[in-house]
């Protein structure tokens, strides 16, 4: 997701009348805009305006927060004992471990809840119990600068083999990053599960148990470490200091022959100019099977009660105008199956098309899991060694393994 530049601000509701009955709902929300023009301040405005001219005895006080301070920001609220009536962040299972949220079928009609897409609902659930209502989903996809392509004969990679080819011609053109390979802390979490899907890998296994040494991730890292890393594919920055960040950034620049990105990559190189193409990600023997997908969330929390109040709201946040008015406004994918019909049959939309094509087959964070927090920490920190000249794949994601089933037994 993108992060926004620390704007903050409060939309005062402007609904009539002041009598008793009168409910003032309190959201905290993430800002997906990168400059004042876009901020998400102005999405929430307006929908907040058409909403209160509906329901006058329903007030809506939205603050907006940079991604840096959002979470943060709603943790303090809860920790202080004074939480929001929603939070649209992250993360939720945390809270909803603690008791702390209305469950999802408490809140919206069936129609609404229905109509997200499953593998969401899914995601948002705690011991089978939905309670993070999807608000924002993307997927991965590998982007090629074409004109370097072309410059080194090459065409885009279905394969690892055919990825690791084409690094090497593109090295050979003289191309600064030919693969970008960001294990930085920033966004290491990501990087890192498209590469262990890619490998028929994953941070769990079909149980939903963490398998991060499992023996195919082990070869996933080890392949990475010998045939990229190792040849110096992957560019003047080691991996483990290379953020997400820094790696669009000198994509933007011209300076990257293929990465990993999602949706906002797009505005960014056609910004500057980069003609780039779009391909799913190259897997071991062949496009990889499934591809990384990832949510941000809307969560209820219980202690000041509208029950009623709040789901009315979701329904009209959720309705496919909205969903569809916020995805395009940000590049990012509906989290509903009506706005997600309505989307794959519009021509507006045809640039986001590649990641719509891959979203049934993502997978998310174990998100469900409040170990993952603890899980999440670890990966950003650690496993750029694993890629690191006198790094073992083994060694650092046995010892991640073991951070997770130390996180999993104190839940």
């Amino acid at each position: 997701m993108v992060s926004a530049l620390g704007l903050t601000g409060v939309l005062g509701g402007c609904g009539v009348g002041g009598g008793s009955s009168d409910v003032t709902l309190r959201l905290v929300a993430a800002d997906y805009g990168d400059s004042a023009a876009n901020s998400s301040e102005k999405y929430w405005a307006d929908l907040v305006e058409r909403y209160e001219a509906e329901h006058p005895d329903v007030k809506i006080d939205v603050s907006v927060h940079s991604w840096s301070d959002v979470d943060r920001k709603v943790r303090e609220m809860v920790d202080a004992g004074d939480p929001p009536d929603l939070a649209q962040i992250g993360a939720y299972a945390d809270y909803a471990a603690a008791g702390k949220l209305y469950k999802a079928g408490d809140l919206l009609s069936i129609p609404v809840q229905a109509d997200f897409l499953s593998q969401l609902s899914t995601a948002g659930e705690v011991n089978s119990v939905q309670y993070g209502m999807p608000f924002a989903s993307s997927t991965r996809v590998l982007f090629y600068n074409k004109e370097l392509f072309a410059e080194a004969g090459i065409t885009p990679p279905k394969t690892w083999e055919e990825l690791a080819a084409g690094a090497e011609a593109l090295k050979a053109e003289g191309v600064k990053y030919p693969y970008a390979l960001p294990l930085g802390p920033e966004e290491a979490q990501a990087e890192t599960m498209q590469w262990l899907l890619s490998g028929e890998g994953g941070y769990t296994d079909i149980t939903g148990t963490y398998s991060i040494d499992s023996v195919q991730n082990v070869q996933t890292f080890t392949w990475l470490k010998d045939e990229l890393v190792g040849k110096g594919l992957t560019g003047p920055v080691a991996p483990g200091k290379l953020d997400r960040a820094a790696a669009f950034a000198a994509f933007a620049a011209g300076d990257v022959g293929m990465l990993n990105g999602h949706p906002s990559l797009m505005g960014m190189a056609e910004k500057k100019g980069v003609k780039f193409g779009m391909v799913p990600t190259p897997g071991v023997d062949g496009e990889s099977p499934s591809t990384l997908g990832v949510a941000d969330w809307m969560m209820a929390f219980n202690q000041n009660g509208h029950r009623d109040q709040v789901g009315d709201f979701l329904d009209f946040v959720y309705s496919e105008e909205n969903v569809l008015d916020f995805s395009r406004e940000y590049n990012l994918l509906p989290v509903t199956n009506s706005a997600s019909r309505a989307m794959a049959a519009s021509d507006e939309d045809k640039d986001l098309k590649p990641f719509l094509d891959q979203l049934p087959a993502s997978e998310l964070y174990p998100v469900g899991n409040t170990s993952w927090a603890a899980v999440n920490a670890a990966v950003k920190k650690q496993i750029g060694k694993a890629v690191a000249p006198n790094g073992s794949p083994e060694g650092v994601l046995g010892g991640l393994q073991a951070t997770a089933t130390r996180a999993e037994s104190a839940e």
